[in-house]
């Protein structure tokens, strides 16, 4: 790209296929200056060396693991990183580690850590890289220290699913006349969901619905790890189930999730990925089904950082129709994309920093139960 500046790209895999594999998917751009290393001991010497405006991570490799050599790139010269990771329960496991290390985002190999389908997530991965390499370097504080003297006593995380009955409710079901939480999130989301939802107070009376652009293993190890932070009960919605006052639902990966109105009750369900959406789970589609099912004047819908746009045309419909919106602000946001669609949209009540935001929630809640 003749005068346009290259963005460095530094590619640590331990596999010499695997290297050129994703060489040849950012070699077709013609934006990118791509160097490489073959395991962590080299990634971390390099990112000293080349100063590389993004890099692409594996996390198992001889010598330095990917955990080890991301803890020491983000100590001594911080940049983005994309974790490359198995779809496997444990690659979950490490990938939400590498997260709270500081990487941005994650890509999911599609099997196994010699992938020979990579192509399959090659738009994935170039869109993900290029995001990054804009992306916003935050400091979080590590949840568990952060939030330890909330923990409730004797808390054990819920199983994957959970069999719940309206009798929580004292024998009523949820209505669509209650109030409702949305939350749409995708690069970065993991650590802001883990800054905002730990916040939330145990006596919450409304459910939180989460869509967070995430494979199916991921979603499970997100809600558990949420679960062990929050003082709300955290679920993965990978059933349909009926929604509850007080907890924290995490809609499934591979799928979309949607609300419902069945006999007078609201439930929440999982849907197969409709191709109408191109991020999954949809925010775009949860909204969509709110706005059907739920009445807007009694919903508070949050924006949260990721690319792209999903969620904003849906969200602006609710804001429009009486729903409270917040777009999380361009200060806090690792990646500007979805929140910024929504306030060009016209669509946000509010702007505003991660750490104002559950604040905020709390505030709205009160005035939703005066009513």
């Amino acid at each position: 790209m003749s005068g346009a500046a290259m963005t460095r790209l530094l590619i640590v895999d331990d596999s010499a296929l695997m290297r050129q594999l994703i060489t040849h998917i950012f070699s077709t751009q013609d934006d990118f200056e791509i160097h490489t290393a073959r395991n962590g001991v080299e990634a971390v010497s390099k990112n000293r060396l080349v100063q590389p405006d993004v890099i692409t991570l594996d996390i198992n490799m001889p010598e330095m693991d990917g955990l080890d050599a991301l803890a020491l790139i983000m100590a001594e010269r911080p940049v983005p990183v994309v974790m490359l990771s198995s779809l496997t329960r444990q690659g979950a496991l490490a990938t939400f580690e590498a997260l709270n290390l500081g990487a941005v985002d994650f890509i999911a190999k599609p099997d196994g850590t010699i992938s020979l389908s990579l192509g399959e997530v090659e738009s994935e991965l170039i869109a993900k890289v290029k995001a990054a390499s804009r992306a916003r370097l935050r400091k979080f504080t590590d949840p568990n220290k952060q939030f330890r003297h909330h923990k409730l006593p004797d808390r054990s995380p819920p199983p994957a699913t959970q069999e719940v009955s309206t009798t929580s409710l004292g024998g009523r079901q949820y209505s669509s006349n209650n109030p409702l939480v949305l939350i749409g999130v995708s690069t970065g989301g993991p650590r802001t969901l883990e800054e905002i939802l730990p916040q939330m107070p145990a006596n919450f009376p409304f459910p939180i619905v989460v869509a967070q652009h995430m494979p199916a293993n991921f979603t499970r190890s997100l809600a558990e790890r949420l679960n062990r932070y929050c003082q709300m009960e955290v679920l993965e919605a990978n059933a349909e189930q009926p929604l509850l006052p007080g907890h924290i639902y995490i809609a499934a990966g591979n799928k979309d999730v949607v609300l419902a109105n069945q006999n007078g009750g609201m439930v929440i369900k999982p849907v197969a990925e409709s191709p109408d959406y191109t991020w999954h789970p949809s925010v775009e589609r949860l909204a969509q089904s709110a706005l059907q099912y739920c009445q807007p004047r009694r919903i508070m819908a949050v924006m949260l950082t990721g690319m792209g746009r999903d969620g904003s045309e849906a969200y602006t419909k609710l804001f429009n129709s009486g729903a409270e919106t917040i777009a999380e602000s361009e200060d806090t946001a690792v990646v500007f994309g979805m929140p910024d669609a929504l306030i060009r949209a016209g669509g946000a009540s509010h702007v505003l920093p991660a750490n104002a935001i559950a604040e905020r929630i709390v505030q709205w809640s009160k005035t939703q139960k005066a009513r």
